[in-house]
């Protein structure tokens, strides 16, 4: 899988060790709520940046009071028609402040690429040949928005009477 975030394809530098049960002693992880849940201490002692990933039926609250220990916050879609982990990045962002890198993870599609970005996920593991190509396609689609969000592009309403 590819990593794509704002400057195009990244090296994963994460580890994603949330469907196995054994932690590693070392390195960059994405751990499952589970695996935090049972190890949080130990991986708050760690010197290396943690992540963990939530499946779409763990909603993101379970995690608001320890947001500041996780460099990554992998969001599962499970399959493409389950929209539950959108209004889990809008969560993040907005209502818990949460300015770390937000990951789409899972069913990715091309055509929800500029829709996830919308509502915040800022990098995107997705199974493309060609996934630069993929996100270039993904942001010409729309050029205007109806809906206000928190990425600061003007809505039609805000355009039509001359706000921002």
């Amino acid at each position: 899988m590819a990593i794509l975030n704002a400057g195009g394809l990244a090296e994963d530098l994460f580890n994603d060790v949330s469907i196995g049960n054994e932690l590693p002693s070392e390195g960059t992880l994405i751990v499952s709520l589970d695996q935090w849940r049972e190890h949080r201490d130990e991986l708050i002692s760690r010197t290396e940046p943690i992540g963990v990933c939530l499946k779409s039926d763990e909603k993101p609250d379970e995690i608001a009071a320890d947001l500041e220990y996780f460099a990554v916050i992998a969001l599962e879609f499970p399959t493409f028609r389950d929209g539950r982990p959108y209004s889990y990045a809008r969560l993040l962002r907005e209502r818990y402040g949460y300015t770390g890198e937000l990951r789409a993870v899972g069913d990715v599609l091309l055509e929800q690429l500029h829709f996830m970005h919308r509502v915040g996920f800022d990098a995107f593991s997705i199974a493309d040949d060609d996934a630069v190509r993929a996100w270039e396609i993904a942001a010409a689609d729309v050029s205007v928005w109806y809906q206000p969000t928190s990425d600061g592009r003007a809505s039609v309403m805000e355009l039509r009477h001359g706000r921002r």
